[in-house]
């Protein structure tokens, strides 16, 4: 994130001003994936599914951890200082926080394969619906690359691990 923001400097690039040719076509509707309205009724649910399935520490993370993204984020574009009509832009707030969103709906979830397919298809119609409206698209790219950072923060935090929960290992005995 610190090298593209450091790469893509000031102004817009070539990608953002292929994706800004698209700013009068439909694919602004797709701002619905980063809608404050949408996202917290689905953090809600997922910190509540957290708390139903008794995973208290994944629950506390999943609620604070997009709030705090969302503060975090604030603090870093000053440091960039990257501006988009005459607002700081890079990375993209919205973005972040629907990542941080969706990661938490992954971990929440056990991270099945039909969940990451739909969180990376929401993350990338969302990038786009911000890329031709209120940012530069390497914003929504930049988001992307802290909130997929701030989930794997969350999942260390959460002591997630890469084993499946409730499955006992066969020993030989029980094979033979």
């Amino acid at each position: 994130m610190v090298l593209l923001g450091l790469a893509v400097g000031k102004g817009s690039t070539g990608l953002d001003d292929w994706f800004l040719r698209l700013r009068h076509s439909p694919a602004h509707w797709l701002l619905f994936f980063t809608d404050p309205w949408v996202l917290g009724p689905l953090l809600t649910a997922t910190a509540i599914v957290a708390l139903y399935q008794r995973r208290w520490r994944l629950a506390v993370v999943a609620a604070t951890f997009p709030p705090a993204a969302y503060v975090l984020v604030q603090l870093i574009k000053r440091l960039f200082g990257r501006e988009k009509g005459g607002v700081l832009a890079y990375p993209s707030g919205h973005t972040t926080v629907m990542v941080v969103v969706l990661g938490m709906v992954v971990l929440v979830a056990g991270a099945a394969l039909w969940v990451k397919i739909v969180a990376v298809a929401a993350c990338l119609l969302g990038m786009v619906g911000q890329g031709v409206t209120y940012h530069y698209f390497t914003d929504t790219v930049g988001a992307l690359l802290l909130g997929t950072a701030i989930v794997c923060v969350a999942a260390e935090i959460a002591r997630l691990d890469r084993c499946q929960p409730r499955v006992r290992s066969i020993s030989q005995r029980e094979l033979a």
